[in-house]
């Protein structure tokens, strides 16, 4: 049984059958309308949204202005992963992401996990992104002058905590209906978005291209505008001090800027339906992660030129928060709609990537058949994508964002570890054989440097995790968990002189997941087990190879 958890797919036999027409593509009928353009579009769409609206105010408070730092940090990361990405897109350009990678390179039980993982990030993250979405749909109406009640507008823990905290100011729970002894407390706008982006990504493609292409040339003319407008109103003293509380004030916001960068890698979901994926998708990967993060780094110099980093604390919307301030409510009140705009791209894009995933799966025997049922007359994976819709939509009504935030986190480092790690494992090919090529740079000095300067460093840590992990404190069993495993890849790399920019990808990864509550942990392991249970009582026996192999 050992060997057969670890079955692989055929490289060669994928890209013959890609050529063909038959096998894991037959009969897609999925069409192939998407240009660089759309793919980086794309890209900025999922990547652009609740982060830069919401999550960098609370992250300038922890770092200062100097928390653009851990947003180059944070791309250079994404930067490994997103060229690991790119050379997998080369080599198998079908769709399926990071599951249909590590199916080829790390066999079959490792792909379902991964498959699994992913839904971490695409459909519990879009649960996020939603609640994010009512929040700026709700101050969008009011500034038109109708309001939305309270219980309407909010899920019934946050209600609780805000009752909780002030009794007098706690509108929802103190206004809502009740059936029986419970009280209606429910997100209705975040059900609706996704419910109506669900149906937009159902009726096809190139209506999700044309809509998504439009969203995101809106939000980035607004955030130039934020730019152009909020440079003349910058206080270079609101720099002072740049990094108040050091570094690790800085590292405070990994978790909030990680999600800010959460969703370039939706682009290889759609390779089948790239009109030229080998080329064009590793180009819009990297485009993408580029203009991000060069968008996100200048904001975020403005904002805080504008106001002092000090006052951003519990700031859920600190571009509109800074013009508010002074006193420019009508450019705040433009910012507010162009946040709702933005979300609602970065939700459309999840509800594209996730189904193709399962369309994958179901095509391997993972999952059955119908989830890889193509509708015949909008071309698109009808039944995946109505079950993504109502994955997303129903907990979206009640779910508090704190508590998926931090899981969708894992879940997408978790994937880009092991996108990383394959990229080691794939067999060498001539450079002609494809339009992508990842460079290859020996390991075998830099990884040895890197980890010496870290462990010296954190040499503090590295002393005071190993010497009280008897007592089971979960932050230093993670960090000692993270430092094994480094020194196991260092040593790996000096063995086998390994190529840098996966390695080094994959340490970045590990690193940042470590530093993710240990919560959070505990329901990403609980989550494992229920996707492990349901792939041993189903997908094992059901999946093409295992038929192969018989």
């Amino acid at each position: 049984m050992s060997k057969s958890l670890f079955r692989k797919k055929s490289l060669t036999s994928i890209l013959h059958e890609a050529k063909t027409g038959y096998g894991d593509v037959h009969a897609t009928g999925l069409k192939k309308v998407l240009t660089v353009r759309d793919l980086t579009l794309m890209g900025v769409a999922a990547v652009i949204g609740a982060g830069i609206f919401s999550t960098i105010g609370q992250a300038a408070f922890n770092g200062g202005p100097a928390v653009i730092f851990l947003f180059l940090l944070t791309a250079v990361t994404c930067g490994f992963t997103a060229l690991c990405y790119a050379e997998f897109a080369s080599r198998v350009p079908v769709a399926g992401s990071a599951y249909t990678y590590s199916y080829v390179t790390f066999g079959e039980m490792a792909a379902w996990i991964i498959g699994w993982a992913l839904i971490l990030e695409y459909s519990i993250g879009n649960i996020v992104v939603a609640i994010s979405w009512s929040s700026y749909f709700n101050n969008v109406l009011e500034g038109m002058g109708i309001h939305l009640p309270d219980w309407l507008a909010t899920d019934y823990n946050t209600a609780k905590a805000a009752f909780l905290t002030n009794p007098a100011t706690a509108e929802a729970w103190n206004t809502a209906p009740f059936i029986g002894s419970w009280r209606v407390i429910l997100n209705v706008p975040a059900f609706i978005i996704v419910i109506l982006v669900t149906i937009l990504a159902y009726v096809g493609i190139h209506e999700s291209k044309r809509s998504a292409n439009f969203m995101v040339g809106l939000k980035i003319v607004v955030l130039l505008a934020v730019i152009a407008i909020g440079v003349f109103h910058i206080n270079t003293e609101n720099w002072q001090p740049f990094m108040p509380k050091g570094f690790d004030g800085v590292l405070m916001g990994v978790s909030a800027v990680f999600f800010a960068y959460i969703g370039f890698d939706a682009i290889s979901t759609t390779a089948e339906e790239s009109a030229n994926p080998q080329r064009d998708m590793p180009r819009a990967m990297i485009y993408s992660l580029i203009i991000c993060t060069i968008i996100y780094v200048i904001v975020t110099l403005v904002i805080t030129g504008m106001v002092h980093y000090s006052e951003f604390q519990h700031v859920s919307d600190p571009l509109a928060y800074v013009f508010d301030k002074l006193n420019m409510r009508t450019i705040g009140y433009v910012i507010s709609i162009s946040a709702v705009i933005a979300a609602t791209s970065v939700i459309l894009v999840f509800q594209i990537g996730q189904p193709r995933i399962w369309m994958s799966m179901s095509r391997d025997g993972l999952l059955p058949k119908k989830f890889a049922k193509v509708h015949p007359k909008f071309h698109t994976p009808g039944f995946s994508t109505i079950i993504t819709g109502v994955i997303v939509a129903i907990p979206s009504l009640f779910v508090e964002s704190g508590i998926v935030t931090d899981l969708t986190s894992i879940g997408t480092l978790f994937a880009f570890v092991l996108v990383c790690g394959g990229v080691l494992l794939l067999p060498k090919v001539a450079k002609g054989e494809k339009k992508f090529n990842l460079p290859y740079i020996n390991g075998l000095f830099v990884v040895p440097v890197i980890f010496a300067l870290f462990s010296w460093f954190f040499r503090s840590r590295i002393s005071e995790s190993f010497a009280g992990i008897a007592a089971l404190d979960h932050d230093r069993v993670l960090f000692v968990i993270f430092y094994i495993l480094a020194t196991v890849i260092t040593v790996a790399t000096i063995w086998k002189r390994l190529s840098l920019i996966p390695v080094l990808g994959m340490l970045c990864c590990l690193y940042l997941m470590i530093e993710i509550p240990v919560r959070s942990w505990v329901v990403f392991f609980g989550w494992m087990a229920v996707g492990l249970a349901i792939y041993f009582m189903y997908g094992y026996w059901k999946s093409k190879l295992a038929a192969k192999s018989v």
